[in-house]
Order: structure tokens, then sequence, then C-alpha cells
């Protein structure tokens, strides 16, 4: 089971992590660069993430309901979800690419 310091040292690396993408950001003439929609993903699901660890403290401190817990948590596993199957692709289609032959 996770602790709340286990959770904040994550979530610590996480934020090292995207600050590091953003430092070698490029522009792209017509929207975003992948990096910053990438750090927006991660950012989405990081805060989702901490939002949950505050339902659960809340919780057990009394002050909040089952109700919002479950949903707080069923929120986050939907997003962890969602960005493990983009990660799937991704990695699915560099290895499609390094199959072409050249």
């Amino acid at each position: 089971m996770a602790t709340p310091t286990i959770a904040a040292n994550a979530y610590a690396n996480l934020a090292r992590v995207l600050d590091n993408a953003g430092a070698g950001k490029g522009s792209e003439p017509n929207g975003q660069s992948f990096a910053s929609l990438l750090k927006d993903a991660v950012g989405s699901v990081l805060e989702s993430g901490r939002k949950s660890d505050a339902q659960t403290v809340a919780m057990a401190n009394g002050k909040a309901n089952v109700m919002d817990v479950v949903t707080a948590v069923a929120d986050t596993d939907v997003a962890v979800s969602t960005l493990v199957s983009v990660r799937d692709r991704v990695i699915a289609a560099y290895e499609d690419i390094m199959k072409m032959p050249i």
C-alpha cells in the first residue's frame, strides 16, 4: 500500500521529469509541440492522482464521503489507463517505423 511519503516522492520525481522535458521543447508553427502535449497529458494524470490522494486522506480524517473517494480513485484509474494505452500505441508506432525498410 502506498504511503503519503511514497506518493509525495513519486510526485516530486514526476515533476522533475516534466520540468526536464520542458527544457528541450521545440515549437511547431501550427500548434502545440509533442513535448508540451505530452507534458500536459502527464500533468493532468498527476493532478488527478493528487486529488485522489487528497480525498483519501480527507476520508481517513473523517472529512470526506466514501463515494467521493471512490469517484476520485476511479477517475485516476481511468486517467492512468488512458495514459498507458497511449504509451503502448506510441511504442507500437515507433516499432513499426523501425521495421520499415530504408
